[in-house]
């Protein structure tokens, strides 16, 4: 089979990703150079990987018809390149399958964080009730820590949902 018609694994398509942007790529030329030998998803959970090994995008040079400009941290992608080499490829299926698992953990910890503030609120709303207001407010403190802190982490998670 000849390297133009065989499909790529995730491993090379990062590898030849981290390659081309050591110049500097724009994303929307990587998705035409790879178009024959990868799917548009392939290439895209590429990309995700090569960000482990220095890949990152330059917001100044973002353009409209061309999308994210990519470029690798050179010192980075020597430290790494040990790990770039003996990295398991990983499947279609398995990003996949790592991205469902890690949105759903996103998940449960902002639901623990919310049902924390909620439940602090509710109890020191029952010791402001039954006269015990030290306790209360203690509580209704707590209770805006723990909002403070889901806050916080939901803000880190629209950034990967």
């Amino acid at each position: 089979m000849s390297e133009m018609t065989r499909r790529l694994t995730v491993a090379e398509l990062s590898d030849r990703i981290l390659e081309m942007a050591k110049t500097g790529v724009y994303r929307e030329s990587l998705f035409e150079a790879f178009q024959p030998v990868a799917s548009k998803r392939s290439i895209s959970h590429a990309i995700r990987h090569a960000k482990q090994f220095g890949l990152h995008s330059v917001a100044k040079l973002r353009d409209a018809e061309l999308g994210t400009y990519y470029q690798v941290d050179l010192v980075k992608l020597e430290a790494s390149k040990h790990a770039l080499q003996v990295a398991v490829p990983l499947t279609e299926e398995d990003v996949f399958q790592r991205m469902t698992a890690a949105m759903t953990t996103i998940r449960v910890m902002l639901g623990v964080a919310s049902g924390g503030a909620i439940a602090l609120a509710g109890f020191g709303a029952f010791c402001l009730l039954t006269g015990k207001s030290s306790l209360g407010w203690e509580l209704m403190a707590g209770s805006i820590s723990a909002v403070g802190i889901w806050a916080f982490q939901k803000s880190l998670a629209k950034k990967i949902m």
